[in-house]
C-alpha cells in the first residue's frame, strides 16, 4: 500500500508487553522519500484514551470540533502519542482513513522533536 507522511491509517497495534493487539488509528510520520522506497514505515499511536493524556510536549490532542480535527478522519477527540512509535511493514496497514493538514503536521513535528530530544 502506498502511504504518505501525514496519512491516518488503521493498523493492528501490538501492546508493548506483547500480550495482545488492538486495531487502532496511527499516523504515518516517516518521510515520503523513505515511504516510496522502503517496505516499512514509521507510525505514531493515536488513542482516544483519556488516561494517556499527560500534557506532555510529545503529545498532540486532536479536537474533532476544529477545522483541522474535522479533516483528520478521526471520529472523536484523540491523542497522537509521538513518544509511542513503531516501525511496521506497509503490508500490515489495514486501510487509510484520511490525512492530517499541514498545520497539524507542523505541530506533530514539534512533538517528535520533543520525543527524540531534538530541540
Amino acid at each position: 500500500m502506498a502511504v504518505h507522511r501525514g496519512d491516518v491509517v488503521m493498523v493492528d497495534w501490538q501492546f508493548s508487553d506483547r500480550r495482545g493487539v488492538k486495531t487502532r488509528p496511527a499516523l504515518i510520520v516517516q518521510a515520503d522519500q523513505f515511504n516510496s522506497h522502503l517496505d516499512d514505515t514509521i507510525l505514531a499511536l493515536i488513542t482516544g484514551s483519556k488516561r494517556r493524556r499527560v500534557g506532555a510536549s510529545t503529545q498532540l490532542l486532536i479536537d474533532v470540533s476544529t477545522p483541522d480535527g474535522q479533516l483528520s478522519g478521526l471520529r472523536f477527540d484523540s491523542l497522537v502519542q509521538c513518544e509511542n512509535l513503531v516501525t511496521l511493514d506497509k503490508s500490515l496497514i489495514i486501510g487509510r482513513l484520511c490525512a492530517f493538514s499541514a498545520n497539524l503536521m507542523r505541530q506533530i513535528d514539534e512533538c517528535l522533536k520533543s520525543a527524540l530530544d531534538l530541540l
